[in-house]
């Protein structure tokens, strides 16, 4: 039962950093990225209460979604291809990773299809890394009044992956930055758009971005152990 205990820990470090900063602990939703690993895994952390599960490829998230309990939240967290969108449409929970008006008019009508609203969320750069996908921090209110306009699309909020770091206090300017960038988005109201999700924070600074109002944090390393990849 090590990946029960490896999720336990995780969940107590969450409800530890989040009375740090002066939050709600069951407000945070704790993302399992389950990329790489096998359904076995999965299920395992399934028995354990585990629901929300983030993938980063298509095919991968295609393959777990059948052979795995029906009732689990899939998000698709990687890059995600227009000419993909068609292939998780129908149950994806929520698409972390949308950088573009061409991406979410794709999903508009992949969603239309099956009459379903896909929450999305829109992926910021905030350190504005060359080698990171996701709009600049500057252009991510656009992006969502744009968004909004599309009825079977509805914007839930933004998502970061702030730089790799084994200091992660260095990652709490981007947080902010990015909670900062949510609120104002939020006042603006716009229709059909939701500013309550913050999706940031991996296994290496989740406890820092919960400190600062992660609402959704995407932790893999630190409950599945080291990724083993294979060539796609």
């Amino acid at each position: 039962m090590l990946l029960e205990e490896n999720l336990r820990r995780v969940e107590q470090n969450i409800e530890a950093a989040a009375e740090r900063g002066e939050h709600a602990a069951e407000a945070v939703t704790l993302l399992a990225v389950s990329k790489t690993k096998p359904a076995s895994a999965i299920r395992e952390l399934y028995e354990a209460g585990q629901r929300d599960f983030g993938e980063n490829y298509v095919q991968e998230l295609r393959e777990k979604a059948a052979e795995l309990p029906k009732d689990i939240r899939w998000h698709m967290i990687g890059h995600l291809q227009r000419n993909k969108v068609k292939y998780i449409a129908e149950y994806v929970s929520m698409i972390h990773s949308v950088d573009s008006l061409a991406l979410a008019e794709t999903i508009e009508k992949e969603a239309a299809k099956y009459d379903r609203i896909i929450p999305v969320l829109v992926e910021v750069n905030v350190a504005g890394e060359d080698t990171k996908f996701g709009v600049l921090p500057e252009d991510a209110d656009a992006l969502v009044r744009q968004i909004s306009a599309l009825p079977h699309v509805a914007v839930r909020g933004y998502m970061t992956s702030a730089p790799y770091t084994d200091t992660p206090e260095e990652n709490r300017v981007y947080f902010r930055k990015l909670r900062e960038l949510s609120v104002d988005t939020h006042l603006k109201n716009y229709n059909n758009v939701n500013m309550g999700v913050l999706s940031m924070g991996m296994s290496n600074d989740y406890e820092v971005a919960v400190e600062e109002g992660a609402t959704l944090v995407r932790v893999g390393t630190s409950i599945f152990g080291a990724r083993q990849y294979v060539n796609r």
